[in-house]
């Protein structure tokens, strides 16, 4: 990082991004060692959907969205349409416009480039690191938190769909049992979190469900649909429980 000949301040900062971003992979350990199994289980469920391994491999390198990439695998198996795909994977990771604009208000000044690279590898994970760190947020650090998560995350995926090819077909099969597992795995602990989280799942399902065995909508669309209706009624009532509150305490 220190560049032999250069001004003395071009080397200070050289030294002090290599710095920030030791910092940034020393903060990331954590985050990449609990990407392991999750990533393991996603190359074994691609393989089993019956992806290649490059495009298992360009899935977690491209979208880099857990709960994204397992809806994605389902929806594929289901043979849904690439657009009906596109739009519930945005639908599940919108949150991320938040989560940009709350890191944004911490981090240093610098290159909008620098900021849109470091910016695709925000995940839930890197955020919730980021985001309780009690100084400024350097670029240095940024780049070094999501490098180490994105690496693992990458290299878990393919080396999942590696052992997976390396078992029985039987039990290849059976994996995708393991799909629907990690669905109920991601939604319990946030339903414990709140009622609200609850009333968005039953919606959901209810929706999707009369969508379905009423066949209104093909299965993309339907899941769609289900979404986007019980989010708008549950953010509604929300909004019309606090407008009550409000009127009471008056």
């Amino acid at each position: 990082m220190y560049r032999k000949g250069g001004g003395f301040l071009e080397n200070i900062m050289a030294i002090n991004r290599g710095t920030e971003f030791k910092k940034g992979l020393h903060a990331g350990v954590s985050i990449a060692i609990g990407y392991v199994p999750i990533a393991l289980t996603f190359g074994l469920i691609a393989k089993t959907s019956d992806l290649t391994l490059g495009e298992t491999v360009m899935m977690s390198m491209i979208v880099f969205a857990g709960a994204a990439q397992y809806m994605s695998l389902s929806l594929l198996t289901l043979g849904t349409g690439v657009i009906e795909i596109i739009l519930t994977t945005f639908i599940v990771n919108i949150r991320h416009f938040l989560m940009s604009a709350a890191l944004n208000e911490k981090v240093e000044a610098d290159r909008v480039f620098n900021r849109i690279l470091y910016s695709y590898g925000i995940t839930d994970e890197t955020f919730s690191v980021a985001a309780t760190k009690q100084d400024t947020i350097t670029t240095g650090y940024m780049f070094g938190l999501n490098f180490i998560a994105y690496a693992s995350w990458v290299v878990c995926s393919g080396l999942g769909f590696l052992i997976g090819s390396g078992l029985p077909q039987t039990l290849q099969e059976s994996m995708s049992i393991a799909l629907y597992a990690m669905f109920v795995g991601l939604l319990v602990p946030s339903m414990k979190t709140g009622v609200k989280v609850v009333f968005l799942a039953v919606l959901g399902a209810s929706f999707n469900s009369v969508f379905t065995l009423m066949e209104l909508l093909s299965t993309g669309w339907s899941i769609v649909t289900a979404t986007l209706l019980s989010a708008v009624l549950v953010e509604s009532i929300e909004m019309m429980k606090m407008r009550w509150r409000a009127n009471g305490d008056e």
